[in-house]
């Protein structure tokens, strides 16, 4: 692997983590049925491969379509710039303020069927995670020409690796996620990447 590989792939990594970070529903859903044993497996894969599914998707897709407009390829840069800057402006704020913890529902054990459809409704019905995977990832994975599929790699890695630790070490981390002041740290670490991913965006591009 040469430099730009390996350059290409850790930018794909860390901005997938940062954008996969954010206390949401889904993120919730998984910690839940990971602090429960409940068909944990099913949960982060169904969350990882569709992430695959987007990310693959956003890479390929940009790539063909800034091609044949390349007017495009300004505009996403532009607006993902904006994007991340007013992303990464709520971590601030919410790191700022404080009182921010994630904690598992106490619902009884679903069926498998019921479990996978719920994680599916999370993640394909919420319009932010095709801003993040063909928008943003898309027009980032854009800056690195030629290896546009190691970035997305990355990414595609990040999503694989946070669906598992969650899931799996849910119980390991319910102490940590149950306080405020790990959320104050966590939002302060994802509005220094958002920020920096932003400023190569606008003074990269």
């Amino acid at each position: 692997m040469d430099a730009g590989f390996l350059s290409a792939f850790a930018a794909g990594l860390a901005l997938g983590l940062s954008l996969i970070l954010a206390i949401g529903a889904q993120n919730a859903f998984v910690l839940r049925q990971g602090l429960r044993g409940d068909h944990v497996l099913a949960v982060v894969m169904t969350c990882a491969l569709s992430d695959a599914v987007l990310i693959a998707a956003g890479v390929s897709g940009f790539a063909a379509l800034a091609e044949a407009a390349p007017w495009i390829a300004p505009l996403l840069r532009w607006g993902g710039a904006a994007f991340l800057l007013v992303y990464g402006a709520r971590a601030a704020l919410a790191a700022w303020r404080g009182g921010e913890a994630l904690r598992a529902a106490d619902d009884g054990t679903a069926g498998l069927r019921r479990a996978v459809l719920t994680c599916l409704a999370l993640t394909w019905l919420n319009p932010h995670v095709y801003l993040d995977t063909l928008v943003l990832l898309g027009s980032v994975a854009s800056r690195f020409e030629g290896r546009v599929w190691a970035f997305g790699s990355g990414a595609v890695l990040a999503s694989f690796l946070f669906f598992f630790a969650l899931g799996y070490g849910a119980r390991l981390l319910r102490p940590v996620f149950a306080r405020p002041a790990a959320w104050r740290v966590l939002d302060a670490i994802i509005a220094l990447v958002m920020w920096s991913i932003a400023a190569g965006l606008i003074w990269g591009g």
